[in-house]
């Protein structure tokens, strides 16, 4: 998982999240921290073993990691953070070693990872969308009743 260390000490990299923890120093809610960002990969993995998807684990590892780098641009400007996580990736996923091909699917997951039409798909698309969404821990949130996620959205039950 060589090119997984190459993504998390990749200058670049370390700006954008550098830009989200300022902008969610405050936040009472979930953040898109290291913490969100390997609780995904490592749920997403399970998802993969659990229905057997023949997705590599660096390809996970590696969506995960760069899902949500665009979330300080929302912040910023209110445009949409998938889209722009999958315009800031391309340079430290190539940086990382992660071929043309490779870099695609992972940027073809992260822009849709927001996609609720990719959410059954056997392939990364759908892992990293499940994994996203599984990620929040609302049945523990100490400020469930103050989140703007619609009820229907929120992870009131822990699955196994």
């Amino acid at each position: 998982m060589e090119r997984i260390q190459k993504i998390i000490h990749h200058p670049l990299y370390k700006e954008y999240t550098g830009k989200i923890r300022e902008w969610e120093k405050d936040r009472p809610f979930c953040r898109h921290d290291y913490v969100h960002f390997l609780n995904v990969a490592r749920l997403a993995m399970i998802i993969k073993l659990k229905e057997n998807i023949d997705v590599p684990q660096e390809l996970v590892y590696a969506a995960a990691l760069v899902h949500d780098i665009g979330r300080h641009i929302q912040y910023e400007t209110g445009r949409d953070h998938a889209l722009e996580s999958g315009r800031l990736a391309p340079p430290v996923l190539k940086a990382a070693g992660f071929s043309g091909s490779e870099t695609d699917m992972i940027i073809e997951a992260v822009v849709n990872h927001r996609n609720e039409q990719v959410k059954e798909e056997k392939n990364l698309k759908g892992l990293l969308y499940r994994a996203d969404k599984l990620s929040r821990e609302c049945y523990f949130c100490e400020v469930n009743q103050l989140c703007d996620w619609k009820e229907g959205k929120k992870n009131e039950t822990l699955l196994l």
